[in-house]
């Protein structure tokens, strides 16, 4: 299937957005892109050089250097708008693509993986709107000089944004909206495993917006050297990543050498929580599910259960019938919950933890494979694995699979003890029958975000991030625009 049969917005082959200009970049070299469900190429695209890199960082430059983007809120405000209204009308093409390139069930593209996300940029941009750029201090009298002191909010500059494969649509909008908003210019590098999204987002800017030139950029590198080049440049004041905390680690390091901001959402390891007065069956239930969605591929998905032991059979039991019930299913089915993982490579990561778990004592209650019938494409039956302790590496390293381990816990204390046991710190859940002890456990726990029997945490104007291993800084809400000015202090004669 070419891009052409599932999208509306014209060409058939994506391009890179440099300088206003949509380009195959200057080496024509490309890259496949693959359907996880099936495990063919079903297009290319461009494999970006490192000139086409050092072109898109320079537009930026200018671009905030010299135009008005970085000193206009109201032409922002105005230009971000059709950039709402351009993603909403062709929002049945974005959906579809994200289905074919990502493997996202159909039915996340009416949520986490496209529409969310598009509202989600228009609240950033009505925040944006009324947002307090400068604050008055008032008169204070520093070694007896009477002085009135002026808090002024200023774009960092040239943000690199480097986005994941799992939520392409999510994360890419989530570190463009508000970083625009705030008067930046952007670089955006999505993985060489969805650019497709990403250069239709960038089509979508040069066709239906008055975005300037050099304001937004996409360039989609397939040679992880010439990504690197986004980390390094001095041109970048700010990089923006999400992936995995080892990258991460990378990008920290590399941005040190030019003391670029850096901002980072990385892995986790989440642990829900549910103590001996919850209602058992709908608290393992609701893990169960969390953990197919979209093959488990996401950094926030409670992948450990921890449970009271002398319930443990129990709700083992629960959430292997669970996953049985939801089992693998063709993403485009508006019924499915668990597709395809989203490459080979990804697969075989997965079932690598898989033999480990049996190495390390675990059992399979359900799952432990590839799915009967599904041996084309990228497939990992959903899975739960009993008999672990939390020091096995199965219980504490990020698998990013539909595969939950089960824990057995003695207490709330010991329950705690187990959560942050982790070099993670990203998410959570606890469940009981007393929303008083469940507060009091959720205050315990070291982690960005606790859902408490069954709370959603996922919106808009909530900042998302996590402790320790799982990133520096916050996305969404009022938090994660913020993560895109700078702060300056202007002093004067009262």
């Amino acid at each position: 299937m070419s891009l052409g049969a599932v999208s509306d917005l014209g060409s058939p082959q994506p391009r890179q957005l440099i300088d206003g200009r949509l380009t195959a970049g200057s080496g024509g070299r490309s890259h496949p892109v693959l359907n996880p469900a099936e495990g063919v190429e079903i297009g290319r695209a461009p494999s970006a050089t490192a000139d086409d890199v050092d072109d898109a960082i320079g537009a930026a430059r200018r671009a905030f250097d010299f135009g008005e983007w970085a000193t206009s809120p109201e032409f922002r405000i105005r230009c971000l708008r059709q950039l709402h209204s351009a993603l909403v009308e062709h929002g049945a093409a974005m959906r579809a693509l994200t289905t074919e390139e990502a493997g996202a069930p159909a039915f996340l593209t009416a949520g986490p993986q496209y529409d969310v996300p598009v509202e989600s940029l228009k609240w950033t941009v009505e925040m944006a709107e009324g947002y307090p750029w400068c604050t008055d201090l008032g008169v204070a009298e520093p070694m007896g000089i009477a002085t009135r002191r002026t808090i002024r909010r200023e774009p960092v500059g040239v943000v690199a944004a480097i986005t994941p494969w799992n939520f392409p649509n999510q994360v890419n909008l989530a570190k463009i909206g508000p970083a625009l908003a705030a008067g930046n210019t952007v670089v955006l590098k999505p993985a060489p495993d969805t650019p497709w999204v990403a250069a239709e987002l960038g089509r979508l800017v040069a066709e239906r917006t008055d975005i300037p030139p050099g304001v937004f950029n996409v360039v989609t590198p397939h040679d992880d050297a010439v990504a690197a080049l986004l980390t390094t440049d001095p041109r970048v004041d700010l990089v923006s990543f999400t992936g995995s905390t080892a990258t991460g680690r990378a990008i920290m390091a590399a941005a040190s050498t030019t003391l670029a901001k850096v901002f980072l959402e990385l892995g986790g390891k989440s642990a829900a929580i549910v103590l001996d007065d919850a209602d058992l069956g709908a608290a393992v239930g609701a893990t169960a599910f969390g953990v197919c969605v979209h093959a488990g591929q996401g950094c926030a998905l409670t992948t450990r259960l921890v449970v009271p032991r002398d319930r443990y059979d129990e709700a083992v039991e629960i959430a292997a019938r669970t996953m049985r019930k939801i089992g693998a299913g063709d993403p485009r089915d508006a019924g499915t919950i668990c597709g395809p993982v989203i490459s080979q490579a990804q697969r075989d990561r997965v079932l690598d933890y898989l033999r480990l778990a049996t190495e390390e004592g675990g059992t399979f209650a359900t799952g432990g494979g590839i799915p009967a019938g599904k041996d084309a494409g990228f497939w990992i039956e959903p899975t739960v694995i009993s008999g672990l302790r939390n020091e096995n590496r199965v219980a504490r390293e990020e698998i990013f699979g539909p595969v939950l381990v089960v824990l057995a816990h003695d207490g709330d204390d010991d329950a705690v003890r187990i959560a942050n046991d982790s070099p993670y710190g990203l998410s959570g859940s606890v469940d009981s029958g007393s929303i008083e002890r469940a507060r009091n456990v959720a205050a315990r726990v070291r982690t960005g975000t606790l859902a408490v029997n069954g709370g959603l945490w996922f919106s808009p104007d909530a900042p998302f991030g996590g402790y320790k291993q799982s990133g520096i800084g916050r996305e969404m809400g009022v938090a994660g625009f913020e993560e895109y000015l700078e702060t300056k202090l202007l002093a004067e004669p009262a």
